[in-house]
């Protein structure tokens, strides 16, 4: 597989994101540039089909008598209780929720964040592609930084 296409797969894979992308890029030598959008880029991808299908699953599950119930309540207080920030501050809540690089924050989650809270799509799509822009920033540079120094 080559280099290029090894930091965009890893850009577009849940947990690692652009986070894990960006130093593996550089270790691997490719510019600083490159290694942004190949990142940002793979980043980005997975973004609406998450926001559309967990719209759809769980529009799905609440047709469901049994679940429907169950779902409205534990996905109410769990979504609130887990994304309460995100619901406050609004789109400005999203977009810094992507942008920090730490574990369990990213395009994923706060794809899957925007879409339990019903959060408008293009809005949402938007302001996580922001996010993104920000953290791979932030990596970047922490990244060169890093590799300057050694």
């Amino acid at each position: 597989m080559n280099k290029e296409l090894l930091v965009f797969i890893t850009a577009a894979s849940p947990v690692i994101e652009l986070r894990g992308a960006i130093p593996l890029g550089i270790a691997l030598g490719l510019p600083a540039s490159e290694v942004f959008l190949l990142s940002l880029l793979g980043n980005i991808m997975p973004v609406p089909f998450i926001l559309i299908s967990t719209r759809s699953l769980i529009g799905w599950l609440k047709n469901i008598a049994f679940i429907e119930g169950w779902l409205s309540n534990w996905s109410t207080r769990k979504t609130r209780k887990l994304f309460s920030k995100i619901q406050r501050w609004g789109w400005l809540g999203l977009l810094i929720f992507v942008a920090v690089p730490l574990p369990g924050t990213g395009a994923w989650t706060g794809s899957v964040a925007a879409a339990l809270l019903g959060l408008n799509f293009w809005l949402s799509f938007v302001t996580v592609f922001l996010g993104i822009i920000t953290a791979g920033l932030l990596i970047t540079a922490a990244g060169l930084t890093i590799n300057l120094s050694l």
